[in-house]
């Protein structure tokens, strides 16, 4: 999943950007709300985290103009005042969530789980389709009871196509998400990526089907 943080500390954002990416996001970096507005007209986001005190432009009025354009993504916001009156205002300008300042990487983490699975419709971080199970919070993914390691942007790869059953992701989607602007990518990277998880899903119902010069549909075949 692809992320854009809007945080002008550079401390605040080293740490949080690098504990995102061990954790498998693509993480784009604004230091202020006009570059934030740039990337996110260039860019497709499955979330926004965002800081409210921002050089340029202000980090609600970010927020309003995303809201005003119907934006729906996600947004996460991080506050250093944690009064009630500021919580309601926060959540009344559009944000989805809030975390008061300072805070702990794994509050955030756990925050980012939660607003992720609302538009997928999991109530769970765990995603159980026949014998294969999705453990989004643990990073973990299962066969029959056991234990399948996946890189990075494999996992991440999953994550997307069983977000999308039944839907098709062109590879410049797939692109995006997997990949942050600062991250090259090779031209057959996601030839790669798709080759490598379905041979790591051989014997599970989940199929991922090639639509040739479009991109991928993965879906639920229920084996005979």
């Amino acid at each position: 999943m692809r992320i854009l943080f809007v945080e002008d500390s550079v401390d605040q954002a080293t740490a949080v950007i690098g504990r995102l990416r061990r954790s498998g996001y693509a993480v784009d970096w604004a230091k202020d709300g006009e570059s934030a507005n740039q990337l996110f007209q260039e860019g497709v986001y499955d979330l926004v985290l965002l800081d409210l005190i921002l050089p340029k432009v202000d980090g609600e009025i970010f927020l309003g103009r995303l809201r005003a354009r119907k934006a729906t993504v996600p947004v996460l916001v991080m506050t250093a005042r944690g009064g009630l009156e500021e919580k309601v205002r926060v959540l009344d300008i559009g944000a989805d969530d809030y975390v008061v300042k300072p805070f702990e990487l794994t509050e955030i983490e756990a925050r980012i789980r939660a607003l992720l699975r609302r538009p997928h419709g999991h109530a769970s971080s765990t995603i159980t389709i026949a014998n294969l199970t999705f453990d989004l919070a643990r990073r973990r993914v299962e066969i029959d009871g056991h234990h399948v390691p996946l890189g990075q942007r494999e996992f991440r790869l999953l994550e997307l196509f069983l977000g999308k059953l039944d839907h098709l992701l062109t590879k410049d989607a797939i692109l995006d998400h997997l990949f942050a602007f600062d991250e090259p990518a090779a031209p057959n990277a996601v030839e790669l990526y798709v080759s490598r998880l379905r041979k790591k899903l051989a014997g599970t119902q989940v199929d991922i089907r090639t639509v040739w010069g479009e991109g991928y549909v993965a879906e639920h075949k229920k084996r005979q």
